[in-house]
């Protein structure tokens, strides 16, 4: 994908399957707010419509700023708010801004993102969601929390621009960034997951010669030659959106090389209607699932922005680092571990 008539069949794909409510649900039919965010971004890109999927999002918000965690033909089928649901909807509020010049979405911004610093734990790191009976869930993700940096970090640029400051949102951001680079003792263990590898420098917490070592480290574990990246490190399957997503990390280094050597490997996904395969099980040589998902196309356009400047969100990864150089080694920072 490398042309602006690539990008749109792409995104006409993401359309094919918006439902008439303006949700646009995983394969298995039910719509989180991340991964519908993420889909928005990518129709943005291209310049479809997506006032309907904003207007799903204001509809489905509830009171406390959060989204249900699933979502089935307007019902909520799983009731627990995860943090970095909520904090998503800044980068996509922010990157509709940076592409069309229109934000009209802030009060729904203030109120998630409220939601999401008030998850916010005492070393810095925010746990991943409030359950059904409003109770605030006992550790943190490491994915979820570099998601959610970027979030922060694009609320506060949209703050500012609006002039109505946000600064309990920055300090949040800072706290938590430095948790990401300084303490990954504080999260649960994901670590087969490769999203847990690349993340923090995706959402900005890590960069610099710190984001290059802690990428190399793990480089020969999840990235297959010719195919694109595991999806967990323990399995002969590669991902697409995962292997975009590590290609905008990398972009976002100035590694444009290895980040384009992957997204042109991956493209093996993609199908001749533009949609994209979720996966391939390199062992058995079939795509698994044996699907292709929104998310996926939206992680391809997103990347495929990022190398070829198709629209003025194509930096929205690229710009969002930490305000501050915050030390990796906690030995230097002056914390105590967060656990034990």
């Amino acid at each position: 994908m490398r042309s602006r008539e690539d990008v749109v069949q792409t995104a006409m794909s993401i359309a094919a399957i918006q439902q008439d409510d303006g949700g646009i649900p995983w394969p298995e039919g039910h719509v989180d707010a991340w991964n519908h965010i993420e889909c928005l971004m990518a129709m943005t890109v291209a310049g479809l419509p997506v006032d309907k999927g904003y207007e799903w999002l204001a509809r489905n918000q509830r009171e406390d700023g959060s989204w249900a965690m699933k979502i089935v033909d307007g019902t909520p089928v799983e009731r627990g708010g995860e943090s970095n649901h909520a904090a998503y909807i800044a980068v996509g509020v922010w990157h509709r801004y940076l592409v069309t010049g229109v934000i009209e979405d802030w009060a729904m911004v203030k109120r998630a993102l409220d939601y999401v610093v008030g998850l916010q734990a005492e070393r810095g790191e925010i746990v991943w969601e409030r359950d059904a009976q409003g109770r605030a869930a006992g550790y943190a993700l490491l994915t979820g929390c570099s998601s959610i940096h970027q979030g922060l970090r694009s609320g506060v640029l949209l703050a500012d621009h609006l002039g109505d400051p946000q600064p309990h949102w920055e300090l949040a951001a800072d706290r938590l960034a430095h948790a990401l680079a300084a303490h990954p003792e504080a999260f649960a263990d994901k670590s087969r997951y490769s999203m847990d590898w690349y993340y923090p420098v995706l959402g900005g917490a890590v960069r610099g010669p710190d984001a290059f070592e802690l990428l190399n480290r793990d480089w020969a574990t999840f990235v297959v030659p010719g195919l694109g990246i595991r999806c967990v490190s323990d399995q002969p399957w590669v991902t697409g959106a995962e292997t975009c997503e590590l290609a905008l990390a990398l972009d976002a280094l100035g590694d444009r090389a290895r980040a384009l050597r992957l997204f042109t490997d991956v493209q093996h996904l993609r199908h001749e209607d533009g949609s994209y395969w979720t996966g391939w099980q390199f062992a058995n040589r079939k795509h698994f699932p044996h699907e292709r998902s929104g998310y996926t196309a939206a992680a391809a356009i997103l990347a495929a922005d990022a190398f070829y400047g198709f629209s003025g969100g194509a930096g929205i990864f690229r710009d969002i680092s930490a305000g501050s150089v915050s030390p990796a080694n906690p030995d230097q920072c002056g914390c105590t571990p967060a656990r034990a």
